[in-house]
């Protein structure tokens, strides 16, 4: 459970002519992770090369370059559809064959027709804006060209200007700008931008249209009205043939996907004139059938070997052993690292303590239902629809019971109590009515716990970092001084734990029992130093000579194991906000609204019920997203940052079996 799977390195070797045989039956198993051979040309490897394709692999990309192409037309692709019923192979590649030059015909020529209207409709309204400014000139469009001696200039500018040569001038003041327009004699072109530069000017250019200006935006205007409904009408007949063609597009790019990588896998073969070689990994108890079935594919024309060579840890494969209840877990294992194949794999301790977190903070029976409705309704979202998705709904499905649970312990249900006292803890603060008679939450026993919680985590994965040091370092004083190095660390903590409880009764400041040893009692060697506290001191030195040893820098880093032990409190302190922001809303929606108002119900009193129902359910909606929020993300925190770095590198290479998960197609 705490391991990767056990892989076992294998050597497939056979003659050329097998190839095709065995590249089918490696991909019939769907167990075989192939490493890609890149030796080519190195010293040791003279005539071995990478591998070609297998014959028709080029008709193969092409196929599935026009099905792709086709997928990009309408939007969509095999990872957002779901609930499509399974198709047979056979069918799928004569739908290829027969359909698919059809359909593509079909989509081209409507994809030609959109593009056509879609650049027709930016014509038109580019030639409209051009247009648009000199409606405000009383002049055909004829009258702005076919002079000898005579220049026009039209654009924007700052303000109206005086100009000292002879010329016709039109201006017309704007918000987006003012227009001017002038006619001038050719010879004095030059001086009248110069006069109209120190105004802002800036010039456009004269559309070469004829008639009036009016005339010209109202056939641009019908043009573009055409070619929108052109653009339309093709879209719709794009969305048709989506809704008609997807799923088996979807189909076709799997099979043809499978069938692409079956061509290409021998690029990642080591090949000679008359042989090849497989290099790859599978899992230990997929050995027997996969030889077999090789053997049986090619005739006894296969070599195949167990290579017990030491090999790098970091290049092998890594696939999850876990059971089926933390597998969804795996989904957060992935987002920080997926583990090396020699070190400890903490996804199940996360998976027990993750929704232990989720529900010791939140711990509220509505909110815990809410949750619940919550992950049941968005499963039937397509973006929950995929793998990741389902994980997630199936982690936040076990953070809601976790918070049920826990809400019935603590007696508390939308920030109310429940009828019957808390089982573990008490959680409701003196806030509203009743105050005066409120006993107050059990905050010591809270943060003593989520104390205790980081003591207990800190302790674990300082064990963990010597058990990884020992499988994942190489024998010798290195490793020695890593592992003992980690042991100081878990010296110095409980060595400072054991010198706190000889010299503070935390039983009695905080007026509790059973939580915390006291050895405040223990028999005294000489005053101020009694037994436990010069075990604890011993502890506390050793620690710090081991660490020493290993780093003298590290000895700078030892007040993150306080830092580290008290982040855990937050488990206590985010709860009981969560807690305070809950009743806090209650006592504003019941205590000065509805209740006030139905004591005295009249006009007044109707509105204040309003208001108080809109406080209630818009304060409880947004304490649920926080919950939701600062349940997962502290509960996730903990382990990522106060647990995983005391003992976890991951980095691990996923498992990739060379096969096809079939989605769409069934053989």
């Amino acid at each position: 459970m705490f391991q990767p799977k056990p892989m076992t390195h294998l050597l497939i070797a056979a003659p050329k002519g097998q190839m095709t045989s065995v590249v089918t039956e490696l991909y019939r198993h769907r167990v075989f992770h192939i490493t890609d051979f890149v030796d080519q040309g190195k010293e040791g490897y003279e005539g071995v090369r990478i591998g070609t394709p297998l014959e028709g692999a080029g008709d193969l990309s092409t196929n599935l370059l026009k099905i792709r192409s086709l997928e990009n037309v309408f939007q969509t692709s095999p990872e957002t559809l779901f609930d499509v019923p399974k198709r047979p192979v056979e069918s799928i590649r004569q739908a290829i064959e027969r359909e698919l030059p059809a359909i593509e015909a079909e989509v081209n020529d409507l994809t030609v027709k959109r593009s056509t209207a879609e650049s027709r409709i930016r014509e038109c309204e580019q030639r409209i804006a051009e247009l648009r400014p000199f409606a405000l000139v009383p002049l055909e469009m004829d009258l702005y060209r076919g002079y000898d001696s005579i220049t026009a200039i039209a654009g924007t500018i700052g303000n109206d200007v005086t100009i000292d040569v002879p010329h016709e001038k039109y201006y017309a003041a704007r918000k987006d700008g003012n227009f001017i327009v002038v006619f001038v004699e050719k010879q004095h072109v030059v001086e009248v931008e110069r006069t109209l530069s120190d105004a802002d000017f800036q010039s456009v250019t004269i559309p070469n249209e004829t008639g009036s200006v009016q005339a010209a935006v109202d056939k641009y205007t019908a043009d573009q009205t055409q070619a929108k409904a052109a653009f339309t009408e093709a879209n719709g007949k794009i969305s048709e043939l989506k809704a008609k063609y997807a799923d088996l597009l979807a189909a076709c790019d799997e099979v043809l996907s499978g069938d692409v990588e079956r061509a290409e896998a021998p690029l990642r073969f080591a090949t000679t004139e008359e042989a090849f070689v497989i290099d790859g990994w599978v899992p230990a108890d997929h050995i027997e059938p996969i030889t077999a079935g090789l053997s049986q594919a090619t005739g006894g024309s296969v070599y195949v070997t167990v290579d017990d060579g030491d090999v790098d840890a970091t290049a092998i494969p890594v696939e999850y052993n876990n059971p089926s209840f933390a597998k969804p877990t795996e989904l957060f294992m992935d987002v920080y690292a997926r583990p090396r194949y020699n070190e400890i794999d903490p996804t199940l301790i996360l998976a027990i303590m993750f929704p232990i977190f989720f529900g010791l903070i939140v711990g509220d029976v509505g909110y815990g239902i809410i949750f619940l409705i919550l992950a049941l309704l968005v499963r039937k979202m397509a973006m929950f629809k995929g793998e990741g998705g389902k994980n997630l709904i199936k982690i936040l499905v076990g953070a809601s019971i976790s918070t049920i649970f826990f809400g019935i312990l603590y007696s508390e249900c939308l920030g109310y109590a429940l009828p019957w006292h808390a089982v573990m803890f008490q959680r409701h603060l003196a806030i509203g009515a009743d105050a005066a008679h409120a006993t107050g939450p059990d905050a010591i026993p809270l943060l003593i716990m989520s104390v205790w919680f980081g003591i207990i985590y800190i302790t674990v994965g300082r064990i963990f970092g010597m058990i990884n040091h020992y499988r994942m370092d190489h024998a010798g004083k290195h490793r020695t001084k890593a592992i003992i190095g980690q042991f100081g660390w878990i010296a110095i903590l409980w060595g400072l734990l054991i010198l706190v409880w000889s010299f503070f009764s935390i039983e009695q400041m905080f007026g509790i029992s059973g939580m915390m040893p006291d050895f405040t009692n223990s028999p005294v060697i000489v005053p101020g130093l009694s037994v436990s506290a010069l075990a604890g001191l011993i502890l506390l030195v050793l620690g710090c000579i081991f660490l020493a040893q290993e780093n003298v820098l590290d000895l700078m880093e030892i007040p993150t194991i306080i830092s580290h032990v008290l982040s855990f409190c937050r488990i206590a302190a985010v709860g009981l906000s969560s807690v305070a922001i809950a009743m806090v809303v209650n006592y504003l929606s019941f205590g000065m609204f509805i209740d006030p108002a139905l004591a005295n119900l009249d006009a007044v009193g109707v509105i204040m019920i309003i208001v108080g129902v809109l406080i209630f359910i818009c304060g409880h909606a947004l304490n649920v997203g926080l919950g939701l929020l600062g349940g997962g993300l502290h509960s996730i925190r903990l382990h990522y940052v106060e647990f995983f770095t005391k003992f976890y590198v991951g980095g691990g290479i996923k498992y990739n079996p060379f096969g096809l998960k079939r989605k769409f197609s069934e053989e």
